[in-house]
Formats: structure tokens, sequence, C-alpha cells
């Protein structure tokens, strides 16, 4: 057993120095001070990064198919009264929804910005009295009510009970509702008034919608609009002057929730219109992301790339209707972002070659600083003896 001792004895890398051998000197005590004092410093910052999560970026092909695609919005109109604005989407499937009121608030501001009045867009008429039955006849007591459609009704059973219905019936036959004031339901409604009343003011529309995830645009316009022979036309184009002012500033918009350090291009752009209509366009290239932090957390994101275009009345040889349009498609790429922690083995390395490194660095410092103080006192000697 004592052979064994002895052979791993023998393998001691440290060989011990008795203490009576050892010299202490003060420049050995300065690098010692020194470089501790070195070592907890860079000791220190290594532990700061070893808590600090560090974001890992990787590129994959998007092989999702389906789904949906929330688009966040906050768009001011200096220009276009709330009542007259509206929200119309649609995509490459054919898919459209016009004047979107699901979600969407609207604030009408005056001149200098500030808010008159907020109100979430709803849907249906406010009661009335003796409204103008389809008949002919005024709606009498306890009969039910059902208002003409003034001609775009599709049956016989078919009633309009407000101008929202007259205006959608319209909008089904393809024709434009021009003249307001021969509509019993608008004018019960007060909707050609409202117009009036809101004549100079502006609007911000806020809100989100929900898309298919497929190439696509949103726009907003004044007046709400319908399809005719694959035109895209405005109805409500008779109830002010022949001109539209579409300066807008977007506050924000985005594609799906927030994702951390990422800033959206568009938040804070803002334009304003110098030629009487005209279209103003976004071209939206958008980007699928992931986020994953630390405790494992996934957020389904997009990020963006934008162009924009503007087009005037005068270029316009098609006449397509004023307003703001954003055309959106999506990229085959989809980017992942993922927080993670450096390894305690990684961090373990670090502080080992902190450590071994200063010392050994220390010791060569020190060695150098002895042997040369040596040396001069020995040569100093020598001139003395001389």
């Amino acid at each position: 057993m004592d052979k064994v001792y002895n052979k791993v004895r023998n393998l001691d890398a440290y060989p011990k120095v008795n203490e009576d051998f050892y010299s202490r000197t003060l420049s050995g005590g300065v690098i010692t001070l020194a470089s501790s004092i070195v070592i907890a410093l860079l000791f220190l910052s290594e532990f700061r990064l070893y808590l600090h999560t560090v974001t890992e970026s990787k590129l994959v092909v998007d092989t999702s198919r389906g789904g949906k695609l929330r688009i966040n919005f906050d768009v001011t109109f200096p220009a276009i009264p709330c009542t007259l604005l509206s929200l119309d989407a649609m995509d490459i499937s054919g898919e459209r929804h016009l004047d979107i009121r699901h979600d969407i608030f609207k604030k009408r501001i005056d001149s200098h910005g500030n808010v008159i009045e907020v109100r979430q867009d709803g849907i249906g008429a406010p009661k009335i009295e003796r409204p103008l039955q389809r008949h002919g006849g005024r709606l009498e007591h306890n009969e039910t009510y059902c208002g003409s459609c003034f001609g775009a009704e599709t049956s016989d059973e078919d009633c309009c009970n407000s101008c929202e219905e007259v205006r959608e019936a319209y909008r089904k036959r393809g024709w434009g509702l021009t003249n307001t004031d021969l509509i019993d339901q608008c004018k019960r409604e007060g909707f050609v008034q409202k117009v009036k009343e809101e004549e100079g003011e502006g609007c911000n529309i806020h809100g989100s919608l929900e898309v298919n995830k497929v190439a696509g645009n949103f726009h907003f316009a004044p007046g709400k609009s319908f399809h005719q022979q694959n035109l895209h036309l405005l109805d409500l184009l008779a109830l002010q002057t022949e001109s539209y002012n579409i300066s807008h500033k977007i506050n924000k918009l985005s594609f799906g929730d927030s994702i951390p350090g990422i800033v959206n291009p568009l938040d804070g752009v803002q334009w304003v219109q110098e030629m009487p209509n005209g279209v103003y366009q976004y071209f939206i290239k958008v980007v699928p992301t992931i986020y994953t932090n630390i405790r494992g957390h996934t957020i389904q994101s997009n990020q963006f790339s934008v162009t924009e275009h503007y087009k005037s009345s005068e270029e316009d040889h098609f006449r397509s209707l004023p307003g703001v349009f954003f055309f959106y498609d999506l990229s085959p790429i989809k980017v992942t972002f993922t927080e993670e922690h450096a390894s305690f083995l990684h961090f373990l390395t670090h502080i080992c070659a902190i450590v071994g490194g200063i010392f050994t660095v220390a010791g060569i410092v020190d060695s150098f600083i002895y042997h040369g103080q040596k040396a001069i006192k020995k040569k100093m000697e020598i001139g003395k003896l001389r």
C-alpha cells in the first residue's frame, strides 16, 4: 500500500516548499494585491454576462399553413370626419370585408387635434317614431316595422330598417347611394346632418382586425365602398366636395403582438397631402417571427418592411378611390428569436481562465522584477568592492 502512495505522491505537480525558504518582497505584495483586484473585477464582469440573457436569431422556411393575421392600427386623419371614414379589407382569396366596425374605435378631433368625442362604431339604427313603411305608409301602433329599401330589395320579404341597411342593400345591388336626403332612414338617423356637423373635423381611428394569412390589403377611405364590374367605388362622394384631403399620421401599425426590441417602421410616420385627391399606398412585406423568452414563453408575431407611393388623381387614369391603402404580402422565411443563458460550464471555464491567466502573468512579472532587483544589487555590491 505504501508503494501505491509513493507512486501517487510522485505524480504531484505542485511540490511544496518549506516556509523557511520563502522570500517575501514588497513588489510581490503589490503585484499580488493588484492581480487580486483585477481577478475580482473580471469575475464580476463574467458573472454579469452569465446572468444576462443572449438572444439567438435563426432563419427557417415558414411551413405553417392557414391561420389568421391580426393587424393593430392607430391612424389619425386630420381632414376626414369620422362619419365618412370607413375601413375595408380584402385578400387574394377573394374574401372581402367592407366598412368594418367590429373592434373599431373612432375619436372626433378638431383642427387643433383636440378630442371632441370618442365612440365605438356599432351596427343598427336608433329607436324612432312613425317611420316610413315599405308599402309607403307610416308605422301604426302595434304594427311591425319593415322599412323600404328604395328599389334595392331582392325579395318581397326584404326590409331595410336603418340607413346602414339601405346602404348595404344598395351595395349588394352594385348601386351608389349618392343622395341620402331622399332616404327616410338616413334622414331620421340624421346621417346627412352628422356629416354636415362634422365638416372641418378630423378623425382618429384605432383598433384591430383579423384577416386570412394570405396576401391582401386594407384601406381607409372617405365613404363606404362597393364593387361593380371589378371596380372599387364609393357611395358617399356626393356628401361633400369632390376633393378629399387624405393627409394622415400613423401612430401605430403592427402585425400581431409586440416583441421586445422590435421597432415597427411605420410608427409615428406622417404624410401631408399637397395635391387634391389621390391614393397613398404602402407596400408591406410581413415576416413571420417567433420569440421565445428565457422562461420558455413563446410569442407568435410578425415584423415587416415597407415602401410607399403616392398616386395623384391626375396620374390615375382609372380613377381609383381616394384613400390610404396598405398592401401586405407574407415572406416565406420565418425568423426565430430565442433568449438563452450561457451554460454554467462555459462560465466556469472562463473563471478558471481568468484566475489562472492573471496569476501566471503576475508570477512572470514578479519573477522579472525580483531577479532584476537582485541583479542590480549584485552589480552595486561589486562596484563598492572595487
